[in-house]
């Protein structure tokens, strides 16, 4: 087994759990091979909109464990709710142990404050036609399901895979436009703020850089997403990294197609049952 990285934040967004898409394996492969003193879900984990009875893998639910072990072992998880899973933003503000329920985070880091939120607020198309963001959310899953038939394909006969979607979003000006804007308002905002890291999701685009405003600068960093790009942020030795995820650093791994022994799997649902009884008590 990989010894694990101990990192200060590890922060992922965009998962969309329970959708074609998501790539809960890899996911839960880099849970695993982490130790974060703070994990930060930044919005879309579950997605609420597509969600379906009829397409819940072993895999989604074993990252719904990984993530409840967390809490169990004290493990400070913020959840922060994201247009996808909208619905959970009526239960903003709920604490239970060390799990977090909320719309944004601030934090204080070296000196410097740290503002998380999803980041659809800065969406028109989110705020203003919301039917015709889930339709887009649809046809996005739908072209991720055809992409995949493709991929297998494509690796039976021995050629690289491709991404439908990249090629689509590559040959729209309008996207690129929009993710820029996108960028800049999340920098402008947190200057006028005063915050030295502005952390979003949302647009599945893993972004670093340092966006400077008439005001001051910020640092501004985005978590991408575990659909096509597989990546997260961590913050340890005082620097702020994205960490893309790559299979050949996994080979070695024994956590595979199964995902987890039958032991630790065992031992996984007696935590759930801890986290449960600690739920009752703090509703009494």
């Amino acid at each position: 087994m990989m010894s694990k990285r101990e990192v200060d934040i590890a922060v992922i967004s965009d998962v969309h759990l329970g959708t074609y898409g998501c790539h809960a394996k890899e996911l839960l492969k880099y849970l695993k091979s982490i130790k974060p003193k703070m994990l930060v879900l930044n919005g879309d984990i579950i997605d609420v909109w597509q969600f379906s009875k009829r397409y819940w893998p072993e895999t989604h639910m074993k990252v719904v464990r990984k993530l409840m072990k967390f809490v169990v072992e004290g493990v400070p998880v913020y959840y922060l709710t994201g247009n996808h899973d909208e619905l959970l933003r009526k239960f903003a503000d709920m604490h239970i142990g060390a799990f977090h329920l909320q719309n944004k985070l601030i934090l204080e880091l070296d000196g410097k404050k740290a503002w998380f939120f999803h980041g659809d607020v800065f969406d028109v198309t989110m705020q203003h036609s919301k039917w015709l963001a889930k339709l887009g959310a649809v046809g996005y899953d739908t072209l991720i399901l055809i992409n995949s038939f493709t991929n297998w394909f494509l690796t039976a006969i021995g050629r690289e895979k491709m991404s439908f979607s990249k090629r689509i979003k590559a040959k729209f000006k309008d996207a690129v436009k929009f993710i820029n804007k996108f960028e800049d308002t999340a920098a402008e905002l947190a200057v006028e703020k005063g915050y030295g890291y502005v952390i979003c999701g949302h647009i599945h685009q893993p972004e670093m850089r340092t966006i400077s405003t008439e005001e001051g600068s910020v640092v501004y960093l985005n978590s991408g997403d575990w659909v096509e790009n597989l990546t997260a942020l961590e913050y340890y030795d005082q620097s702020w990294k994205i960490f893309k995820y790559d299979q050949k650093d996994f080979e070695k791994d024994e956590v595979e197609e199964g995902v987890l022994s039958d032991s630790e799997d065992l031992h996984s649902k007696l935590d759930i049952g801890t986290l449960l009884q600690k739920i009752k008590l703090e509703m009494l």
